[in-house]
């Protein structure tokens, strides 16, 4: 299904019965890297997957920023008047939440995993990756993580929801920027996966559907 938001169309997909949760993909991706872990929350949950703008099956875009996006998100609760929502976020889904948390009040529930408040909490080797892949493919996709996210660390002491800031052992983002989105959100903790890369854990892997349910039974 489609939905008309903030100026663009985005697809969308329903699965499954009971508290609603949002689960919303990274960077290039698109809903169907959650395909295992929604065959294991279907029972427990009404999963809201969407395809961000100019990802999957979206419309496309020229540009895109980080704002922009959680506005589109925005807009997608507001149309379909959702209230008590769980959102899980990976990357740079993980990233939006943190803006969507910072800024609406339907959002009860925040889990978010592999997400940095700029480029700079991105390890150095992943940055020179992100800049060798902007030299070569010019995708404005690439552009904005090498010049977004610009969060400051203080705005998130305005999320007054209970958070779970998650990372793998061996992510692409630093411990230390980890550990400081943890630090500065009022009621969170701070999970570290062992053993596990930026999306080992996620990317079509019913590990996160186990996590998610650990963590919103809690």
């Amino acid at each position: 299904m489609y939905a008309a938001v903030n100026g663009t169309r985005i697809y969308y997909e329903i699965i499954g019965k009971g508290r609603p949760l949002m689960m919303i993909h990274g960077n290039g991706e698109d809903h169907g890297i959650f395909d295992v872990a929604v065959k294991k929350l279907r029972d427990k949950f009404k999963i809201y997957l969407i395809d961000l703008r100019g990802h999957g099956k979206s419309d496309p875009a020229e540009e895109y920023h980080y704002e922009q996006m959680a506005e589109d998100l925005n807009d997608f609760m507001r149309l379909y008047h959702l209230e008590d929502l769980a959102y899980f976020g990976y990357s740079d889904g993980g990233i939006l939440g943190l803006l969507l948390a910072m800024k609406s009040d339907r959002i009860s529930r925040l889990i978010i995993s592999g997400a940095n408040l700029t480029p700079k909490g991105l390890k150095p080797i992943c940055r020179l990756k992100i800049a060798m892949l902007w030299r070569f493919k010019k995708d404005p996709k690439v552009k904005m993580m090498m010049e977004e996210p610009s969060i400051d660390e203080n705005d998130l002491k305005s999320i007054k929801v209970k958070t779970t800031v998650i990372a793998g052992q061996r992510d692409l983002v630093s411990y230390d920027e980890t550990k400081r989105i943890a630090d500065h959100i009022p009621d969170s903790r701070l999970r570290i996966i062992k053993n596990e890369s930026h999306g080992s854990y996620i990317v079509h892997s019913e590990k996160i559907a186990d996590i998610l349910k650990e963590e919103l039974n809690g």
